[in-house]
């Protein structure tokens, strides 16, 4: 039995589409000098394309 990637998992949100959705990097702190813009698309998930065999080794309970 292959155990889940707990550390991958929490990083990790599966929308009710099923796609998976994961926070942008670079956004923990100096953000008070960005335009308002810029922090604002930080803010936004991206969608992760990962194949169904890398989504079962890490994904085990998505």
């Amino acid at each position: 039995m292959i155990k889940t990637k707990k550390s991958f998992t929490k990083r990790l949100k599966v929308a009710k589409s099923g796609k998976i959705l994961a926070r942008r990097a670079g956004q923990n702190h100096f953000n008070a000098k960005e335009r308002s813009r810029a922090s604002t698309n930080k803010r936004t998930m991206r969608v992760i394309n990962i194949s169904n065999k890398i989504r079962s080794r890490f994904l085990a309970t998505i």
